[in-house]
């Protein structure tokens, strides 16, 4: 037997990373609730558990990136996958909302080095055709790590346990590790330039300001002390960086790019659709295990009408991006994802499931649309040299939609539930019982809630709950389709041909986090 060319250990090894760390984004997603009930974790929490990913995954694939052009790919690959399948080991292993949070930034952190290096990596040891069937197989694999997700976690979950879902990364880390150190070659950038260090801590903390604060303000107030500093904490922070950036040498984020439209447009486009579909995801979720009662494993299976339709469209897309301009995808993609959330809307308690369906094939058929030309656009207005970062900013705004968002439709999410469950007040016995109720019920422990609740009111609780629920899960669709509209409208306005420079290379010389599919477990 001919032993394999060690290029294609490397895809091997590369394409096994990048779908452990893709599945990782819509695997938890289906377990959430079971994970909440698990370790009593509130709302709170499990955004956290989603975000926590996300801020460390868009935080540091820029700063890995430049790492790894410093001291070698194959090793921040490695050190990724060691981190990666440490954090998993550590979240299956949980005893705590809190631990399984830290243990998910971890798993971030080693994402973002896998994430940044991995095209780097296939570049370097492919050229010609060859190259162009590696990326084809890479994209094959980051499109089925999407797919199948929903079905996979659910099926470990219900099958198993949730914490399944995280331990079966350790043994494909483990085979991973060996495969790199073993086969894939050493490869470095000349002339590299130094991390931005100033960036990065200013961008970060910046970041988790918003978001602790908006997080913050879903389980108090917005007139809350620590909503009001920490948002503001936050908005000095990116403002300083914002300021850092445009004085330093080798800058985190070129501020430059931003006076490019077309890169601009595919930012916003970036932001808007993981803001969107993908953010909401979570609660719906959440309605149709905790309101409609179906198991991890049944969720799972009813997402993949929508899973289903983002992987046939995103095929079409990607054959038809190299001869439509890519305006006339993202565009009418996003606005395909806007028209699929507002008929998803009208939930009501007893609401079947296969309400959503005619929303899940346009809103998945319109992701599919946007996902290919996306990951395109932001390095095809800037030289080759430059497509590293711009990639890993389009990236980093993908994360910073699903981190942001998450964080925001909590807040509207549980002003609904708060909403419906404060018209019990007024009923003798309850005033003093409703925060306990309320608690319980966003942390979708129903039955802890009608155990609080005194025997002749349980049947109006039950529904308050479910209109509460069902009414916030409404106004989160029509908020994220407002934000979908938006992101297609400044795609079609900005986007334009001329901005395009000539052809490109087929890789990033650095790709700092590649911009791939990255919908929310997130």
């Amino acid at each position: 037997m001919v032993p394999m060319d060690k290029k294609w250990w490397t895809l091997i090894a590369v394409s096994t990373g990048t779908f452990m760390l893709l599945l990782d984004v819509t695997i938890v997603n289906v377990a959430l609730p079971v994970v909440q009930a698990g370790l009593g974790g509130s709302l709170g929490d499990l955004q956290w558990v989603v975000d926590a990913y996300a801020l460390s995954l868009s935080a540091l694939l820029l700063t890995t990136g430049s790492l790894a052009d410093l001291f070698g790919r194959r090793l921040l690959f490695t050190i990724g996958l060691v981190i990666f399948s440490a954090g998993s080991l550590l979240c299956g292993l949980a005893q705590s909302p809190l631990m399984l949070i830290l243990s998910r930034a971890g798993q971030g952190i080693g994402g973002a080095m896998m994430f940044s290096t991995s095209l780097a990596l296939i570049a370097s040891n492919f050229q010609g055709r060859e190259r162009g069937t590696a990326f084809g197989v890479w994209g094959a694999v980051t499109g089925v790590a999407v797919a199948v997700g929903p079905i996979l976690g659910g099926a470990l979950t219900s099958g198993i346990s949730w914490r399944a879902i995280f331990l079966v990364n350790v043994p494909i880390g483990v085979g991973a590790v060996f495969v790199t150190l073993t086969q894939v070659d050493e490869s470095k950038q000349d002339h590299a330039h130094r991390p931005d260090w100033v960036g990065v801590t200013l961008f970060t903390s910046g970041l988790i300001g918003i978001v602790y604060g908006l997080i913050r303000a879903s389980e108090t107030t917005w007139g809350n002390w620590g909503v009001l500093v920490s948002l503001a904490a936050g908005l000095v922070l990116l403002a300083g960086f914002l300021v850092a950036e445009a004085v330093v040498t080798d800058p985190m984020f070129d501020l430059k790019l931003f006076r490019i439209p077309t890169f601009v447009g595919g930012s916003a486009a970036a932001f808007c659709m993981n803001a969107s579909l993908f953010s909401v995801l979570l609660y719906l979720v959440l309605y149709l295990q905790d309101v409609r009662g179906y198991s991890a494993l049944g969720t799972g299976l009813r997402l993949l009408v929508l899973s289903g339709g983002t992987l046939l469209t995103s095929t079409i897309a990607g054959r038809l991006s190299s001869h439509v301009p890519v305006r006339y995808l993202i565009g009418p993609g996003l606005a395909l994802v806007g028209i699929g959330l507002l008929l998803m809307a009208g939930l009501h308690p007893t609401t079947d499931w296969t309400h959503l369906i005619p929303g899940f094939i346009v809103g998945g058929a319109g992701a599919g649309l946007v996902n290919p030309p996306l990951a395109s656009t932001a390095v095809g207005v800037v030289e080759p040299r430059d497509s590293g970062m711009a990639s890993g900013i389009n990236a980093t705004f993908r994360q910073i939609g699903i981190a942001t968002s998450i964080a925001a439709l909590g807040t509207i999410f549980t002003a609904a539930v708060n909403h419906q469950l404060n018209t019990l007040a007024h009923r003798p016995g309850m005033a003093g019982r409703l925060p306990a109720i309320v608690a319980d019920v966003k942390a979708g422990n129903v039955g802890a809630a009608i155990g609080t609740t005194p025997h002749r009111y349980q049947g109006a609780m039950l529904h308050a709950a479910g209109t509460g629920f069902a009414n916030g899960i409404n106004d989160l669709l029509i908020v994220t389709a407002v934000i979908a509209f938006v992101g297609a409208a400044a795609s079609l306005a900005l986007i334009r041909p001329k901005d395009f420079v000539g052809a490109q290379a087929p890789a990033p010389e650095r790709p700092a986090g590649q911009a791939v599919p990255a919908p929310a477990e997130s």
